[in-house]
């Protein structure tokens, strides 16, 4: 009888041969012209562009004395650092060879700390920033969701055909930059909720600069 081990395993082997699989068969693309050039917009998904807009979003917020911008760029930050925390220590844990050297060098996936680029395919970063922030945009402004996901989602599609990534690196980085933006939100409103024990009663309403957003329309997912 298989253990769960064992299960586990022969998944890990079934999703590796999976994206060598497509690796192989969609690796011509990264020469293409079109490709190379979305996948140099995509860099707007790394970490200081994404940083440097959300500071941004903020300070004009602060600038503006406009509370719901402020908070916006407060959520956008604090989601995107989260992601990255969790993107790096998974990162730092396994090595996994990123499909453009796979193609010439070979491919191997094992525990590690290797700290070079090559090594470091799983999971895709720019997948996790992009989506935690957009995730946080659309939280807080309903009506930029489906165009902050939509780039959010061209960011993470187009490192498989320019071989940046897997497609299982680009899902694991959905994943963390969607956990990553949900445990932001608890967190607002734990802080939010014990503020207001703190003050005793039910205080004058007022907007706090940074709260959980509840009763989502479903636009917002």
């Amino acid at each position: 009888m298989k253990t769960a081990k064992d299960m586990g395993m022969a998944a890990r082997t079934a999703v590796e041969r999976a994206d060598l699989a497509v690796t192989r068969a969609i690796a011509p693309q990264r020469h293409d012209p079109a490709v190379r050039k979305a996948g140099k917009l995509s860099e707007i998904g790394d970490q200081p562009p994404l940083i440097a807009l959300s500071a941004t979003v903020l300070v004009a917020g602060l600038a503006l004395r406009h509370v719901p911008t402020a908070r916006t760029g407060l959520r956008m930050l604090a989601t995107h650092a989260l992601a990255t925390a969790i993107k790096d220590v998974i990162k730092r844990s396994v090595d996994r060879t990123r499909p453009d050297h796979a193609l010439v060098e070979g491919y191997r996936m094992e525990s590690g700390d290797s700290h070079e680029h090559e090594l470091t395919s799983f999971p895709s970063g720019h997948t996790a920033g992009a989506v935690a922030v957009a995730e946080a945009v659309a939280r807080e402004v309903p009506l930029l969701g489906a165009p902050a996901r939509l780039l959010a989602a061209s960011v993470a599609i187009i490192q498989v055909p320019r071989a940046k990534h897997y497609v299982s690196d680009v899902i694991v980085g959905a994943a963390i930059g969607w956990a990553a933006e949900r445990v932001v939100n608890a967190v607002g409103g734990r802080v939010h909720l014990h503020r207001h024990s703190r003050e005793g009663g039910n205080p004058e309403p007022r907007t706090p600069p940074f709260v959980p957003r509840s009763g989502s329309p479903p636009s917002r997912g």
